[in-house]
């Protein structure tokens, strides 16, 4: 017979939703429908003795139902899942999606072709979107707590359902939308979902996998960036709350976020050991938004420098053991980087496809300018770079959601994005000429937003330094 555990995590969210039960059967056997037939009976023939026993063993009843409502969904299912595989070659041949990922990725193509690309032009111009408007949509819709755990809210899907939203997300036409989702979804919150109390969870994570909170990650500082461990903004606890004090430079969504995942030093003890993830609200006496920063891309994410003067927070707020920050936080790096590699590979997708319809349109020397050698060569160069780069992806998140430590191969991903997508976008900006210069094309949005990956997250030298280390090759001091 047909085991569950062969069905992936959404039919098991679907047949919940369905049945309105909990999933308690481990094989189809135990619930299969000869087990929960049942007699037709007629109410008008029933006796009050009948209805008394009825009443009794009503619950056995609605056991029965449901066991049989189960398989029966089970079934179907099944037979829709393996008859929609067979016809549809991208989920046949895909090395770790499903139909319920390529289902999940459609569904939400619809919510960025509707509510998000018609406007981000505007706000490019503004330099900020509206984060509460379209976290909100985001989370009515569940793509803001994927594989985040479903009594809070979440679909308690596998990381790799992470990853294809973020390929997803990699079609809104700017660099900044995604990646503040990203840090709601992938870089604030993993701790918290993995380590944190059940009341933080309900105060922190709920609403910001409902969309009802924005929130911020709270680790770069003016000295300290890819150095995690010399920051040194500092939470001292003084009875039931710490203090904290310090500042916090490159905030994505800290102009508008609710909460703030704060890494301060909790104590005077060795740099990796001192450290604790805080969830502290933003609306607290003693914060400052200092001022909101000018980059040189991610024009619609609002990045804030902000400070902390004796702020008092519960000391209940700290996310797992004080002084696992640091290692919390090495932890989220894992999934922020593998999801920021996912996100930047549709972007080099797209203006790859957006080049080649460009460059045959646009004539040099009375011929267009694909047909040159060196241009067609080139992007055949590009596109094998970026296939292998999506091999590495999907390999790092395959071994991810098995429970290996991916480290490493995060790191290298990282590192490979980041320097494709610099070679990639000033290869493809060259082929569009004059119009490549102006802010019109997404291919000089892409120019500058996509120079964050070797910067954000763990610059190229931290990632190299990493992967030493992995190697056996860092100088021993």
């Amino acid at each position: 017979m047909f085991e569950t555990e062969k069905f992936s995590e959404p039919v098991k969210v679907r047949l919940k939703e369905e049945s309105g039960i909990l999933w308690k059967f481990s094989r189809v056997e135990d619930c299969a429908p000869e087990e929960a037939t049942m007699p037709v009976i007629n109410v008008d023939d029933l006796t009050d003795k009948d209805k008394a026993k009825m009443e009794v063993d009503q619950l056995k009843i609605e056991v029965k139902l449901e066991r049989a409502l189960v398989s029966k969904c089970c079934e179907e299912m099944r037979d829709y899942i393996q008859s929609g595989a067979d016809e549809d070659p991208l989920v046949k041949d895909h090395p770790i999606y499903t139909h319920e990922h390529f289902a999940l990725k459609e569904s939400l193509n619809k919510i960025i072709e509707q509510e998000i690309n018609p406007y981000v032009d505007q706000w490019e111009e503004a330099g900020k979107f509206p984060a509460h408007k379209i976290f909100k949509i985001l989370g009515n819709a569940g793509f803001l707590g994927v594989n985040k755990p479903i009594e809070y809210g979440g679909l308690g899907l596998d990381f790799s359902y992470s990853v294809a939203v973020s390929e997803e997300l990699g079609n809104i036409r700017c660099g900044g939308v995604p990646m503040a989702i990203g840090v709601q979804t992938d870089m604030a919150t993993p701790a918290l979902a993995r380590f944190g109390s059940p009341e933080l969870k309900e105060e922190f994570l709920v609403p910001s996998i409902s969309g009802d909170k924005v929130c911020c990650l709270g680790v770069s500082e003016v000295g300290a960036g890819s150095d995690v461990a010399s920051i040194v903004t500092k939470a001292v606890r003084k009875g039931d709350e710490l203090v904290i004090n310090g500042g916090k430079m490159w905030t994505t969504n800290g102009t508008q976020a609710d909460w703030m995942c704060l890494l301060a030093n909790t104590s005077e003890g060795p740099p990796h050991k001192n450290k604790s993830l805080i969830c502290l609200p933003m609306n607290l006496p003693g914060i400052h938004i200092a001022r909101k920063i000018n980059k040189m891309g991610m024009w619609s994410s609002d990045t804030a420098e902000v400070f902390f003067d004796d702020v008092r927070v519960p000391y209940k707020n700290v996310i797992g053991q004080e002084g696992m920050g640091f290692t919390y936080q090495m932890l989220q790096f894992q999934e922020e980087r593998l999801w920021g590699v996912a996100n930047i590979l549709t972007m080099m997708d797209n203006v790859i496809r957006e080049t080649i319809q460009y460059t045959r349109q646009r004539k040099i020397f009375k011929q267009p300018v694909l047909h040159h050698q060196s241009v067609h060569f080139r992007l055949a160069e590009l596109e094998t770079e970026i296939e292998l780069l999506r091999s590495l992806l999907f390999r790092s998140t395959a071994l991810y959601i098995k429970g290996n430590d991916v480290t490493k191969l995060a790191s290298m991903a990282k590192l490979k994005a980041g320097r494709l997508a610099r070679e990639l976008g000033d290869s493809c900006l060259q082929y569009w000429g004059g119009m490549g210069f102006t802010s019109e094309v997404l291919v000089s949005r892409f120019y500058r937003d996509s120079r964050l990956m070797s910067i954000g997250a763990g610059a190229d030298e931290v990632m190299l330094s990493i992967i030493c280390k992995y190697m056996d090759t860092l100088p021993r001091k």
